[in-house]
């Protein structure tokens, strides 16, 4: 594997995401950090446009080749370099790729009733929309908790890899809301993910 360096945000889920696979699939040592990698939609601040001009993280660099971006692209990079399986084959795949998409949903969901609380003036503010935003992610925790139970008691994969760094960012950012409320299983399942040596090892700093 050629020389890898990650731009990186603790608080960002999509970089966690990255972080645990890495984790998981014991490639840590194999790439460099660069933290602190932030930024906004209204400035880019230290986000690393010359690699990703969409300036975003999380952007992994490669020593042999153009950057990776996209969460997505990224992990499914890493998950073939190191063969450790997240992405699985036959017809589990799909299921992780539509688990991986929904959580990845969330989190688009949860970042626009943040951006619209904290990046537009107060006065702009729009409530409606932040509501409409929260909507989507209570009816697809919904569908999760009548649903998917059975999936996530299986094998690991970045379905659930994903989810996990989307119920926490739930907890960094909108705790008030109480996504735990009426879904026992989903709670007790992130109890039992939250455990694990390598979301203990990325869980965001409060802030």
């Amino acid at each position: 594997m050629s020389a890898l360096t990650l731009y990186h945000s603790h608080t960002s889920p999509y970089v966690r995401k990255v972080m645990v696979l890495l984790h998981e699939a014991g490639l840590l040592d194999r790439v460099t950090l660069v933290e602190n990698a932030t930024g906004t939609p209204l400035d880019p601040g230290r986000t690393p446009v010359a690699a990703n001009p969409l300036g975003k993280v999380p952007t992994l660099t490669r020593g042999d080749g153009a950057a990776l971006y996209d969460s997505r692209v990224i992990c499914q990079y890493l998950d073939a370099q190191a063969g450790s399986g997240f992405y699985p084959d036959g017809a589990r795949k799909w299921d992780a790729l539509v688990l991986e998409a929904t959580a990845d949903g969330i989190l688009d969901a949860a970042l626009l009733m943040m951006y619209e609380t904290r990046l537009r003036p107060e006065a702009l503010h729009f409530a409606p929309f932040v509501e409409g935003q929260w909507a989507k992610i209570d009816r697809t925790l919904d569908v999760i908790e009548a649903r998917w139970m059975a999936y996530l008691a299986g094998p690991l994969c970045i379905g659930q890899i994903a989810l996990a760094c989307a119920l926490g960012y739930l907890d960094l950012r909108h705790s008030a809301r109480n996504w735990r409320a009426g879904r026992p299983a989903l709670a007790a399942w992130f109890a039992q993910m939250e455990a694990r040596d390598s979301l203990c090892a990325t869980h965001p700093p409060a802030g």
